[in-house]
């Protein structure tokens, strides 16, 4: 399939007056939503590959902390430095994830490379250097959820491929700390822990491309209701050649190596 076949026409990606409002719109918001970025043929693919590679998934299921580190002796373990919530979810990695999939020609795309590059402020994008982390399909069966949490990088790609029949919420928090300055903010995420502040939540449809700059805004994923899983693609890249997802990240994520 190719790229015309996928990309919804009405996304000039190459439209510098479009990639100026994008741009405007990620630094503003913090999120930058397109809806039926995908096109309907190229959904119902991507649809079809999900569910057959379903079974080859690897699922657990993960305690942690907002800020995805060690605990921190220094706070006792209900403070929200340490407070653990959990994260459930399958995942098949990039060498799962079949050559022709519409996936795979997105993400090599250099288009749409150039387009998000100019999105979210860097010169070039670059794939990961290990085998797995580049093109991962997640995967959220009834109950499961993504806990709270700040990412380690400084934007993220996501496509939504079929939604559940309830749940499965993305929710977030803008600018909660500064991770840059070391400035937790740990009365902010202690309230929302404890539901005193109510997140924003994004309403997506399958083909819906998300980009999110999740460093300093909180966000989570609530649990899917119903028997209908949910899945979603990510699409990760460095602004640096040959960078590798950690050895002990991948055992996490994947249960293997390579």
């Amino acid at each position: 399939m190719s790229i015309e076949h996928i990309i919804g026409a009405q996304y000039a990606l190459h439209d510098r007056q479009f990639i100026a409002n994008c741009r405007d719109t990620l630094d503003d918001k913090g999120v930058l939503v397109l809806p039926d970025f995908i096109q309907p043929d190229a959904i119902v693919k991507l649809k079809r590959e999900g569910m057959a590679y379903m079974d080859d998934a690897y699922f657990c299921a993960n305690s942690h902390n907002v800020y995805l580190t060690s605990p921190d002796e220094a706070f006792p373990l209900g403070h929200p430095r340490n407070r653990e919530v959990i994260s459930s979810k399958g995942l098949i990695a990039d060498d799962q994830v079949p050559e022709d999939s519409p996936l795979k020609t997105l993400y090599r795309d250099t288009v749409f490379q150039a387009f998000v590059a100019s999105v979210v402020g860097e010169d070039r994008l670059y794939p990961y250097a290990d085998p797995l982390s580049a093109v991962n399909i997640h995967y959220a069966k009834t109950g499961q959820e993504l806990g709270w949490h700040f990412d380690n990088s400084s934007f993220a790609i996501t496509l939504l491929i079929d939604k559940p029949d309830g749940g499965g919420d993305f929710e977030y928090l803008r600018d909660v700390r500064d991770a840059d300055a070391g400035e937790y903010n740990f009365e902010t995420v202690g309230k929302l822990l404890d539901g005193e502040i109510k997140p924003d939540r994004l309403n997506m449809e399958p083909g819906t491309l998300v980009l999110f700059r999740g460093r300093n805004s909180i966000h989570r994923v609530t649990p899917t209701e119903g028997q209908k899983t949910r899945i979603l693609a990510v699409l990760a890249y460095n602004s640096k050649p040959g960078i590798e997802l950690s050895e002990s990240a991948r055992m996490t994520f994947y249960g293997r190596l390579g």
